[in-house]
């Protein structure tokens, strides 16, 4: 490793229990993801955001993930994570990330789904409302019951060769420990994001998972 490369930066989603905050923690987490969708296995109640909360350090970021929620819903969140950033998994406009800023004064991630090339022209479309993109995987209209994220889909990872946006940009969607140092080569992503590739099954963290990721895509 060259001494101007730095290791990427890791988020770890979806996390519910004290045990898996914990983990995520201790192995070096940059950013932990509580998900306020209620149709996931991940989902966490607001009084279960609030105590994990406690145990996360102020050096590492707490991120709220939201998907088409109302301004009540999300400073209900707000006020029980006390988030640093707010991900938008939705259809969120930037018209929608603008009032958020203005209401939240929070950092913004827009989670931008890709199957293919064409997908990337939203890239620009949320260049002056998102601090932070999230690329993930696209589900197939065919895939039944799919999420916003957290599928364990990946994409197409040679659409992001040579794209260089000027908005910072986490990758996602498939990733686990034997594949992630592999997609940061390929991609070239300074951060990435994994939900249910440290999973032993749906919403069910596995701490030795986190601990093997975190280490290996700081490796990478």
């Amino acid at each position: 490793m060259s001494p101007s490369h730095s290791s990427a930066r890791v988020k770890i989603c979806g996390l519910k229990t004290p045990e898996t905050v914990t983990a995520a923690v201790n192995a070096g987490a940059d950013y932990l993801g509580f998900n306020f969708y209620p149709r996931s296995p991940r989902y966490v109640s607001l009084d279960t955001a609030a105590a994990l909360a406690r145990l996360v350090p102020p050096n590492v970021l707490k991120v709220s993930l939201t998907v088409d929620d109302d301004n009540a819903t999300i400073d209900a969140i707000v006020a029980a994570l006390e988030p640093d950033i707010l991900q938008l998994h939705g259809h969120e406009t930037p018209t929608r990330l603008l009032e958020l800023k203005a209401r939240y004064g929070l950092t913004l991630m827009k989670a931008i789904p890709i199957s293919g090339p064409e997908d990337l022209e939203k890239i620009t479309l949320y260049h002056d409302s998102a601090d932070l993109l999230l690329f993930d995987a696209k589900p197939p209209k065919s895939m039944e019951n799919a999420l916003p994220g957290g599928n364990g889909l990946a994409f197409d990872w040679s659409l992001l060769a040579g794209q260089k946006p000027d908005t910072p940009w986490m990758l996602s969607g498939g990733l686990d420990p034997a594949n992630v140092a592999e997609a940061i080569r390929a991609t070239g992503a300074e951060a990435v994001d994994v939900s249910s590739g440290v999973e032993t099954a749906p919403g069910v963290k596995d701490a030795a998972l986190i601990e093997r990721f975190i280490r290996t895509a700081k490796s990478a």
